[in-house]
């Protein structure tokens, strides 16, 4: 699994101009299965996606697609994780060690 945590790099409007593109973007990969949570940061200055996958690569390629990394206006952090320990709902994607 992947925390992908975005930062701004560019003024909100510019972002906001993109916002559009950037949650078609998002749904794609929800209907891919990839995606199953994301969301704005408090204060709004970026945001987080958590992925599901093994293939660090596959991800870094996803990421490189978004509208705001192709327009630059975001970088993205990706830490992967293994998560062995996870609420019932998200039983689906527990990982063995």
């Amino acid at each position: 699994m992947f925390v992908l945590d975005l930062s701004y790099t560019a003024p909100l409007d510019r972002i906001d101009a993109l916002m559009e593109a950037h949650v078609a973007w998002l749904d794609a990969r929800y209907a891919a299965g990839v995606f199953i949570a994301s969301g704005r940061k408090n204060p709004r200055e970026g945001g987080v996606i958590l992925a599901v996958g093994n293939d660090r690569a596959a991800i870094e390629r996803l990421v490189a697609a978004d509208p705001f990394v192709v327009h630059g206006v975001c970088a993205y952090r990706i830490t992967e994780f293994i998560a062995t320990k996870t609420s019932d709902a998200l039983t689906p994607y527990r990982q063995q060690v």
